[in-house]
This record gives C-alpha cells, sequence and structure tokens, in this order.
C-alpha cells in the first residue's frame, strides 16, 4: 500500500473582507488536504479529505466524507471521469476536486517504477511497449526523445520525413 498526500494552500497578501468575515493578510483562505492510499495496482484503497482552513466555517468543511466514494477507483483507468461524475460540481469541493485530478500522475511519478520496472528475468520484458510512450509531448512515438531512446517502438511519420529533408536543402531567413 502506498499514501499519497496532496495539499493546496491559498493565501492573500492583504486583508480580505469576506462575507463569513475578515481575513487577515498572510491567514490561509483555503488549507485543503487529501490523503489517498492506494494499492500495487493503483486502486483507491482509502480517502481522507480535510478541510483546515475554508471561507465558509461549517459548510464548505463538511464535504470530506463524501470524497469516500473515490474508493475502488483505478488511477490509471478512468479515474478523472470518475471523480468528475461522483463528487464534481456541487457534489464536492471545486478545490478538492481539481486537487485530486492531479493524483494519477503524482501516483505515477512516485510509484511507477515499483510496479512497472522491468524483469530481467522475463525474456519478454523487451517486447513490452513501455507504458510511458505517447503520454506526453516528449514521449510521442513519432517524436526524436522516442527515436533516440526507444528506437524499437518509433513512428516517423512519410510527412515529416519529407518536410525535414526537404528543410535541410533550403536556406531560411527571417525579414
Amino acid at each position: 500500500m502506498w499514501d499519497i498526500d496532496a495539499h493546496v494552500t491559498d493565501t492573500k497578501p492583504f486583508d480580505l473582507s469576506l462575507p463569513s468575515g475578515n481575513l487577515p493578510a498572510g491567514a490561509p483562505l483555503h488549507s485543503l488536504w487529501l490523503r489517498l492510499t492506494l494499492d500495487r495496482e493503483f486502486v483507491v484503497v482509502d480517502i481522507e479529505a480535510n478541510s483546515e482552513a475554508v471561507p465558509y466555517p461549517g459548510y464548505c468543511n463538511t464535504i470530506g466524507p463524501d470524497y469516500k466514494k473515490l474508493i475502488g477507483l483505478s488511477l490509471v483507468k478512468g479515474f478523472r471521469h470518475a471523480l468528475k461524475e461522483r463528487i464534481g460540481g456541487a457534489l464536492g469541493c471545486t478545490h478538492l476536486t481539481e486537487l485530486a485530478q492531479i493524483l494519477p500522475t503524482a501516483a505515477l511519478q512516485a510509484f511507477g517504477g515499483e510496479v512497472n520496472r522491468p524483469n530481467v528475468s522475463d525474456p519478454l520484458a523487451e517486447q513490452k511497449r513501455p507504458p510511458q510512450l505517447d503520454r506526453c509531448h516528449a514521449l510521442r512515438s513519432e517524436g526524436a526523445v522516442v527515436a533516440k531512446y526507444y528506437p524499437k517502438w518509433a513512428i516517423s511519420p512519410p510527412s515529416a520525413v519529407d518536410s525535414q529533408s526537404n528543410l535541410s536543402n533550403q536556406a531560411i531567413s527571417f525579414n
């Protein structure tokens, strides 16, 4: 099991007048926490939501238990869609829900190597496509990074090859 803590704090450098009262400069308008407990398949097995500071005490900070609705979701399979269905909009806290949206990326960055580490004794390990490919601009299959570091999985579109060879034969000037 793994725990991931996410925290967002919102402070202002000036005094703020709120309908619920005055907030002095530097005091948090929001201080919100999420703690997810995940299994090795990135499934949420527990979650805690805590609202330490909120603009409407006694109201904003009562939604925490509703985040238990995320238990059982996979962070790597449809999490963001299910998140919106279960606690999106008025079903949850906008800020906590937005904070939860980054958790799949945080989990994969923190723990992905623990479960995606190739087994050197497995002869089929090199045959499996690395899961990080096509998940970001740098690791797109037709990009230079994949061509250099993952050549087996590189895709070179014909238009890119043709345009690169044409560029090398042309002088480019800016006026």
